[in-house]
């Protein structure tokens, strides 16, 4: 084994110029995450200078049999923390041979909506909070819960602190410092309410780049999940009863809502939302309506509703924001198995670009 982990942890660059280059992309259930590696000639920090490739659609759901070729194309670069040295991970979006987008294929349209000059102009800011469950292996039952079993109530897990009440600290760790050294926005982490569940947030990262940024740290909670021998869920109800959902809260501000007088703008961005509150429940996460119950936190997924430091409101508007008169606001109602592209381009278009009947 020891002789295994030297040949892993070997390093490249003392002997080679050529690089791994691992491409990672979302597959065929829009919250699948799919990679495989390349060698390069040499270090790349540009994705542009990145081959396209390929890959076989018909075993992620993205392709006919028949004609089952997939390309993908390199979109942001991030250092790899399981190779490191000059090796890379490397986000992608995919097409067909013709150059078509395919249809899960998210980033396209949001990354047209990034660059509409309405939308750049206001350089908009996300933050998001990722919820995720770690499941004991083989059982699909939270970490640190008896199997067959339930702990006790919730109210000491949250931001708790020791061996009965904080489980696997040593992965959340992990990830937090992989992610900072991938050169990922990684802003804190928090134990979640829920024993078992946890959060980290990405962010503030300004436009298309919040939905790279996830992905990536998705994938290598991922990586150092399957090294570990735990599961991650992304449910956002894992388990049901008096236990919290997991979400993706999105926060978001724009360059008129940091700037005085934002707070008008805050209210106007709000207003839209609350027009589009079916269009965006839609988009926001398979089985919410099991965690949008107007309890534990959230508010009822047929009502919108927002406040000032409401956290069971649909959008809630920080304190310091009020008394400031600029600022955010968080949407609370992503769940955590959110596609980031969608859900960011949909609060962009609805706030910047979209005009009531």
């Amino acid at each position: 084994m020891s002789l295994i982990n030297d040949l892993v942890n070997l390093s490249l660059s003392d002997h080679t110029d050529k690089i791994i280059a691992e491409y990672i992309w979302v597959g065929g259930s829009g919250v699948d995450i799919r990679s495989k590696a390349r060698t390069l000639s040499g270090p790349v920090n540009d994705p542009s200078k990145l081959p396209k490739w390929n890959y076989d659609g018909s075993s992620t759901g993205q392709a006919p049999g028949q004609d089952s070729e997939v390309i993908l194309y390199p979109q942001a670069i991030f250092k790899d923390p399981f190779r490191r040295g000059n090796n890379i991970l490397v986000m992608c979006d995919c097409y067909t041979p013709a150059g078509e987008p395919i249809p899960t294929n998210k980033r396209y349209n949001a990354a047209n909506i990034f660059n509409h000059p309405d939308v750049a102009a206001e350089e908009p800011w996300f933050g998001i909070e990722q919820e995720y469950t770690l499941l004991q292996k083989d059982v699909n039952w939270p970490v640190g819960w008896p199997l067959g079993g339930y702990p006790g109530p919730q109210g000491p897990y949250y931001c708790s602190v020791g061996a009965n009440k904080c489980f696997r600290r040593d992965v959340v760790d992990a990830h937090y410092k992989a992610c900072l050294y991938a050169g990922i926005n990684i802003s804190g982490i928090n134990g979640e309410v829920m024993p078992g569940q946890w959060e980290f947030q990405v962010g503030p990262a300004v436009g298309i780049s919040a939905g790279d940024q996830l992905w990536i740290a998705r994938y290598i909670l991922e990586r150092i999940t399957e090294l570990a021998g735990v599961v991650l869920s992304f449910d956002p109800k894992p388990i049901q009863g008096d236990w919290n959902g997991a979400g993706a809260h999105t926060n978001y501000s724009t360059k008129s809502m940091r700037n005085d007088g934002g707070y008008n703008v805050i209210r106007k961005a709000i207003e839209n939302l609350g027009l589009r509150h079916k269009e965006h429940i839609s988009a926001y996460g398979e089985g919410n309506e099991r965690r949008l119950t107007g309890r534990h936190e959230t508010a009822d997924i047929n009502t919108f509703k927002w406040g000032v430091a409401d956290r069971g409101a649909s959008i809630r508007v920080g304190r310091d924001t009020e008394k400031m008169g600029k600022g955010y606001f968080e949407d609370r109602r992503p769940a955590s198995n959110m596609d980031p592209y969608v859900v960011t381009s949909m609060i962009a278009e609805t706030t910047l670009l979209w005009k009531p009947n």
